[in-house]
């Protein structure tokens, strides 16, 4: 598979674990980064064992969680607390363009592979931190998972039912999203350190901490809050600005609607057979909706059951009425666009989505699959214990 190598060159050791670095390492290994993962003898990183389900047999069996955030690295077994593991790490940071770990601060001083060291042995390095709650402050010692941080960064309390709906609860996103976020945001911070670098000569240290990312996420919502004083809630499927542009019920199913202007709710409203609707001063303009929403979702809600979401959807898709069905996730990769725009890959057998970019047309997606632990190791090791530095893909150095 052929990839625009745009980080050619470019050399990456990654001794994250789990998610958010990984995720990481893989957008830049997509972009044509040499990435060379350390992971722990005989057990890996812990997504490893986080089945089912599993691809492959033997010693290659991985679960699918592991696969989804490391493709396109080698792999090499690396005991850090041994004197010998941590000069290994020594030899291949020294040649390094990018250090991620995601260590709880100060582990890595323990072993004199923290930044501070590793900057002085090779002064070009961008060393990369990913931690739950940041290199300093009152929980800089906190273990950061991502449930814990939607909840503290404030996106459960965004997320669920509203309440007084029955048996509501704050409710968590269905992926990992402070960790893919931060994941993305961290790489883009590599991206532009690699750039200054190309002026200064010097790397530099990147703090990435994901609950600084969750609190950025809150996007409109934060907002809301320090512009207007207004304290986001829960509101289910509804949006805090915008009305009508939620989920409702359709005589066989569901559908979103999501009516971003006036213009839009208007051609709704004549779709619908409710013209005189769009006309009402209570709900001509977006603002008076959001006034009167309640009224508004009322009315709604009973025109949207005349129909089923199919017969919806060949409405209002046709007039640039923003709509869509909600599709699980077998039937995502089935969907017309997703197919066209190719986004399930195969690396050497391996099932995956690709990386969502596309550059001049191309996605470009690294050729190596998930390794197996310490799948390329003996070729690290070698050329490492024969002073060949940083192994070349091929295995030499």
């Amino acid at each position: 598979m052929s990839s625009p190598a745009l980080l050619d060159g470019v050399r990456v050791l990654d001794l994250s674990r789990v998610l958010a670095g990984p995720w990481c390492g893989q957008l830049l290994a997509d972009y044509g980064a040499d990435v060379i993962k350390v992971e722990r003898p005989g057990a890996g990183d812990d997504t490893r064992g986080w089945g089912p389900p599993w691809w492959g047999e033997g010693e290659r069996r991985t679960a699918a969680y592991y696969l989804s955030a490391n493709r396109g690295k080698r792999s090499v077994a690396i005991d850090l607390a041994s004197a010998e593991g941590a000069a290994m790490v020594r030899q291949l940071a020294a040649e390094a363009d990018v250090l991620l770990e995601n260590y709880k601060v100060g582990q890595l001083a323990k072993y004199g592979l923290d930044h501070a060291s590793l900057s002085a042995l090779n002064p070009r390095l961008i060393y990369c931190s990913i931690t739950g709650y940041g290199q300093d402050g009152p929980y800089a010692q906190a273990a950061g998972y991502d449930f814990a941080i939607q909840a503290t960064g404030g996106l459960m309390s965004i997320t669920g039912e509203r309440d007084g709906t029955p048996g509501t609860q704050p409710q968590k996103v269905g992926v990992a999203v402070a960790d893919l976020f931060t994941g993305a945001c961290a790489a883009t911070a590599v991206l532009a350190a690699l750039h200054r670098r190309d002026a200064t000569g010097l790397g530099c240290h990147i703090d990435a901490a994901l609950l600084d990312t969750q609190v950025a996420m809150l996007a409109n919502q934060a907002s809301n809050w320090l512009v207007g004083g207004l304290r986001p809630k829960r509101m289910g499927n509804a949006h805090p600005n915008i009305v009508p542009y939620q989920v409702f019920a359709t005589r066989d199913g569901h559908i979103v609607l999501a009516v971003g202007n006036d213009g839009q709710f208007a051609r709704f409203c004549e779709l619908a057979g409710h013209p005189e609707v769009a006309r009402d001063a209570r709900y001509a303009t977006n603002e008076a909706r959001n006034a009167h929403r309640a009224a508004l979702v009322v009315q709604i809600t009973g025109w949207m059951l005349e129909r089923d979401t199919a017969g919806w959807m060949a409405l209002l898709e046709p007039h640039a009425v923003p709509c869509a069905p909600i599709l699980e996730v077998p039937e995502v990769f089935t969907h017309p666009q997703v197919l066209h725009r190719g986004m399930q890959v195969a690396v050497d057998g391996v099932p995956m989505v690709g990386t969502p970019m596309r550059i001049d047309g191309e996605r470009p997606t690294a050729p190596l699959p998930p390794p197996a632990l310490d799948e390329h190791g003996d070729a690290v090791r070698a050329a490492l214990a024969a002073g060949r530095g940083w192994p070349g893909r091929d295995g030499r150095g």
